[in-house]
């Protein structure tokens, strides 16, 4: 028997969603971002024209319409739209849907989109149960994931889907949906008479940091916290709706992506940029003793001997973050940042300590030269190790003509930037005088 109600139940549900989701579009043609996946031409949108959808993953940060982009896929496809949370559905529920799709399918020829947010929180065994289904093709499964899905994924379901990156919105798109927002009068806030002053305007969009859920939930928080009518949402009205930014930060790609920019910006000496990617990892939350850890690690790795005072400062830098903690040990974060990018750089160490051990791995293993061996110990001699050591404070400068390896190499080149032009300088002679103890045997003793 129909259901009378429905109609009246499901617009009462309805009025009482947020903005965000009221305002979402159902089809393509309203579809605001994302141009280089969904714009003319471009492969996701030949695909959906198509109806050859097979496996998606779009993957990308909260509030840039990965949801929003599954149900106009299923619209425009003509398929049933079928939504399952990966944090609330097991397997159970997985094969449920899946065979009542492929009932569906068997009936009458209806196909099924099968949409699972946070696909990723999904572990292999329900992963691997979506595999034959999509391989049939009873379901097109879309899979949403704020996780980059090379990590997240199993390989298997990596293999058999598209993955589509989707990026923040830009301030543009932004714009154009508080706009729309504004406008709509079935939807959005249209019917309320408010004006949007510019200055309001471009708060919301650079608050939002590319996420429209958070520049709508703004707005609506600003319009039903205001009894005026007509009202005009003015800048302190906007400050007072957003309050304070929440900045976008996570333990997966954003982490290693900002603690790259991080490394890279201080290794291309900006200090301004190594500043900015420091605030937004602290402000995100990021554990300040790993942060003092990698710097300790670029001191040596990036600076070396073109500043050796650089890994004393890092050093120093994570003992004093150890000690002192937050807040305060922000003030030594960015010192250590900006003395490791302003120092003269080097990778020297870094190159010569790889070569040396690459040397070692693939190279047979060069002996200890007899000279050099250990003679502290009884029995020593009779095995004659150590005979003809020549001991370095004995001679000018404190360098022995002497061969410390058996063979030629040279792994460490020291660049011509900061004290390693004076080490090179120094280095110069030092190998002369080696090369030297090189051509002709130690004496015996």
């Amino acid at each position: 028997m129909p259901d009378l109600f429905a109609g009246s139940r499901a617009a009462n549900v309805a009025r009482a969603a947020p903005l965000a989701a009221r305002l979402r579009p159902r089809r393509l043609a309203d579809y605001v971002g994302q141009e280089p996946i969904v714009g003319q031409g471009k492969l996701l949108r030949r695909l959906i024209e198509a109806d050859r959808l097979g496996s998606v993953i779009l993957y990308g940060p909260p509030g840039v319409g990965k949801t929003t982009l599954a149900e106009i896929i299923a619209t425009e496809t003509r398929r049933r739209f079928v939504e399952l949370s990966a944090t609330a559905s097991g397997v159970k529920e997985v094969r449920e849907v899946m065979e009542a799709a492929r009932r569906r399918l068997e009936d009458d020829g209806g196909k099924t989109c099968l949409f699972i947010d946070e696909i990723h929180r999904f572990n292999k065994a329900q992963q691997d149960v979506l595999l034959p289904d999509v391989e049939n093709g009873v379901v097109a499964l879309i899979g949403a994931t704020t996780q980059n899905p090379f990590f997240a994924l199993t390989s298997a379901l990596v293999s058999r889907s598209r993955i589509f990156e989707l990026a923040s919105l830009s301030a543009a798109d932004i714009g154009t949906i508080l706009d729309r927002a504004i406008a709509d009068r079935e939807h959005g806030l249209g019917r309320e008479a408010i004006e949007l002053t510019p200055e309001a305007r471009a708060f919301l969009v650079e608050t939002s940091d590319g996420d429209a859920r958070r520049a709508l939930g703004a707005l609506e928080v600003g319009v039903l916290s205001s009894p005026d009518r007509p009202l005009s949402f003015t800048l302190a009205l906007a400050r007072e709706s957003v309050q304070r930014k929440v900045v976008a930060y996570d333990s997966g790609d954003t982490h290693y992506d900002c603690v790259s920019a991080l490394i890279k910006s201080i290794r291309g000496s900006d200090a301004d940029a190594g500043l900015y990617w420091l605030a937004r990892m602290l402000e995100g939350g990021e554990d300040v003793r790993f942060l003092a850890r990698r710097l300790v690690i670029l001191a040596s790795e990036d600076v070396g001997n073109a500043d050796p005072r650089s890994l004393v400062i890092a050093v120093v830098a994570m003992q004093a973050t150890e000690f002192v903690g937050l807040p305060e040990c922000q003030l030594t974060l960015a010192q250590a940042v900006v003395y490791l990018a302003l120092a003269p750089k080097s990778n020297a160490c870094t190159r010569a300590i790889a070569a040396a051990r690459h040397d070692v791995r693939t190279q047979a293993v060069i002996p200890v030269p007899r000279h050099l061996q250990d003679k502290h110990y009884a029995g020593a001699k009779r095995l004659g190790h150590g005979p003809g050591y020549a001991f370095a404070h004995d001679h000018p400068n404190g360098i022995a003509a002497q061969d410390y390896l058996g063979v030629e190499k040279t792994y460490y080149e020291p660049t011509d930037r900061g004290l390693e032009r004076d080490l090179a300088e120094r280095l110069t002679e030092i190998r002369r005088r080696l090369r030297e103890g090189r051509q002709e045997p130690p004496p015996a003793s």
